[in-house]
């Protein structure tokens, strides 16, 4: 090897090296870049997004934890308001009483008792074996003597059961009596155990001590006072804000929580999730565009060194370009030669197509003369002329394919028989159907005129339609009704299914570009737009009508002229079938 060739060789290596970085730099800086902004722009929004919900969901609930709460204390204070010691302190009166709270409330109250200052219990209804209890030494009743109405903590008492107890103070001849009543403890639970979400997203209650004030539904809560931090910040806050963040559990697990003060800021509602399980959504939105920034990476390196590549080559290959290009322009002779020799072929089996299929018509007209009446073969006379009648048209057809590739011809306009493209349609798409569990009804009117249409345009429209409606039974199965009419002006007809329906919050949307309710990756939302401008071009129109959870149908009119008009109704069943 010369020195020349040496040289010539580090020139093209150090162009290669050369070329293969700047591409890289070029593609990956932007995609770098524009990655990191949008991941990031993406994780800002989502947390922001996460954490409104959550605290809108957490003060929603928290009104009506509270309204609750209000509520079971009015009902106490207006029956300690209404009547007088001696009327609560019959227990004959104060069970009809309690009878009226749950006939009015449900079972929200489990009993009832009126309780005098010195600790007993003078009357009692409910559950329990309560009757002359002394609470004297309990805790909510030292506290419930302290203020005209209370409400406690949940604690066990007497009964052994979680509870808490409402309760309003009175006074007869100077002497202070309350009227308790326990608020049933599943019920309540009921109210603050509808705030899940997620898989591991719960809410509870816990008072100034720390205590659990509702069950978790097996959900782990910690022991320690990790929440007792959100009273000591009540007085910064108003009543109805809601405080939210972050934390670690004991066991390492970060967790985000969103609270709220309850009762006077006597109880904290917290609900808490775990972060993956907050931002499933997001990580796996995250993930999914690494994987594609990272292949997007891959491709642009492969690019690189094909390119760098491919341009060296074409440049180590400049002294034999002319003769590339002349063998280029010989094969181009060639390929055109081809095409206008497939042109001339075309034309040429045309001709005596043409007149095969003319001549099989005359004989046809012949036979109906009565000198062959008499003839045995006369049925296969006919059998045969139909069939070379059927296969000259067909290799007609096939030349002129011929002709449209070779030529790139438009779509042809042509008299069309509906009930004929429907059929057509709907044995090509049985095997579809038949995979679905999908059957096909057919109520085709028989004396359908044919209209000037494109076959081709309107055969993909039916395929849209029908395979859409195949879709949307996503294998539970169903039935596909397709029907054909007339109304004397307009050729009509539908595809209807009695699948799940389209909301009608979509349904005015369902014919725009890129608009698909389907998952991503399955549908592009051009199908149905595509529908309705080849209907709208042949003059026609195409309405469609869906109730969720019974079906959608597609009707479809063309004018048989200039002039269209609706209002046929379709014809009587003739024929059902399973594809």
């Amino acid at each position: 090897m010369s020195s020349q060739d040496i040289d010539r060789n580090e020139y093209y290596r150090s162009l290669k090296r050369n070329i293969f970085l700047i591409v890289i730099l070029v593609s990956y800086i932007p995609l770098i870049v524009v990655s990191s902004g949008i991941l990031y722009q993406m994780h800002a929004i989502h947390q922001e997004k996460t954490r409104i919900h959550l605290e809108t969901l957490v003060k929603k609930h928290k009104w009506n934890i509270d309204h609750f709460l209000r509520e079971r204390q009015d009902n106490i204070s207006f029956i300690a308001d209404s009547y007088r010691f001696d009327e609560l302190a019959d227990s004959a009166r104060l069970a009809e009483l309690f009878r009226k709270l749950q006939t009015t409330y449900g079972h929200v109250f489990s009993d009832i008792g009126v309780v005098r200052a010195d600790g007993t219990q003078v009357s009692y209804v409910g559950p329990y074996l309560l009757e002359s209890a002394q609470y004297n030494d309990a805790e909510w009743f030292q506290e419930a003597f302290q203020a005209d109405t209370y409400t406690s903590d949940v604690f066990l008492g007497l009964r052994g059961f979680p509870h808490f107890i409402v309760t309003a103070r009175k006074y007869k001849d100077g002497q202070p009596w309350i009227l308790r009543a326990t608020v049933d403890f599943l019920a309540f639970n009921d109210v603050v155990e509808n705030i899940q979400l997620g898989q591991t997203g719960f809410a509870h209650i816990i008072n100034r001590a720390g205590a659990l004030q509702t069950r978790t539904a097996g959900r782990p809560v910690s022991t320690e006072s990790a929440y007792l931090a959100l009273f000591q910040k009540a007085n910064q806050f108003s009543p109805d804000q809601i405080q939210s963040g972050t934390r670690q559990a004991a066991d390492g697990t970060d967790l985000i929580y969103v609270a709220g003060l309850l009762k006077e800021n006597q109880w904290a509602l917290v609900f808490q999730q775990d972060l993956k399980d907050a931002y499933r959504d997001l990580n796996r939105t995250r993930n999914i565009a690494i994987l594609v920034f990272g292949l997007g990476g891959i491709a642009i390196f492969t690019m690189a060194v094909v390119l760098s590549k491919g341009m060296i080559t074409r440049i180590a290959a400049a002294d034999r370009e002319k003769e590339i290009m002349n063998q280029q322009i010989i094969e181009s002779g060639h390929l055109v030669s081809l095409g206008e020799l497939a042109a001339g072929i075309a034309h040429e089996i045309n001709n005596p197509v043409a007149i095969m299929v003319e001549e099989a018509g005359w004989i046809e007209d012949l036979l109906e003369e009565e000198t062959f009446h008499e003839s045995e073969n006369l049925t296969e006379f006919k059998r045969a002329l139909t069939q070379i009648r059927k296969q000259g048209i067909r290799a007609r057809d096939i030349t002129h394919k011929l002709l449209s590739f070779a030529r790139r011809s438009d779509s042809i306009i042509d008299r069309v028989d509906v009930n004929d493209l429907i059929r057509e349609v709907v044995s090509l798409s049985a095997q579809q159907a038949r995979y679905n569990n999908v059957e096909f009804e057919s109520r085709l009117d028989e004396d359908l005129p044919a209209i000037q249409v494109s076959q081709t345009e309107l055969q993909q429209v039916l395929f849209n339609l029908i395979n859409n409606a195949i879709d949307a039974m996503d294998k539970r199965g169903g039935v596909i009704h397709v029907a054909s009419w007339s109304n004397g002006d307009q050729v009509l007809f539908h595809v209807k299914d009695n699948g799940p329906g389209i909301p009608e919050a979509n349904l005015h949307r369902i014919f725009e570009p890129f608009f698909t309710t389907k998952p991503v990756g399955k549908g592009t939302g051009l199908g149905l737009s595509i529908c309705y401008g080849i209907i709208k071009k042949m003059g026609g129109e195409i309405k469609v009508e869906s109730r969720v959870g019974e079906g959608t149908v597609f009707e479809i009119n063309i004018p048989i002229d200039v002039r269209g008009a609706t209002g046929a109704e379709p014809p009587a069943p003739v024929a059902k079938h399973a594809p």
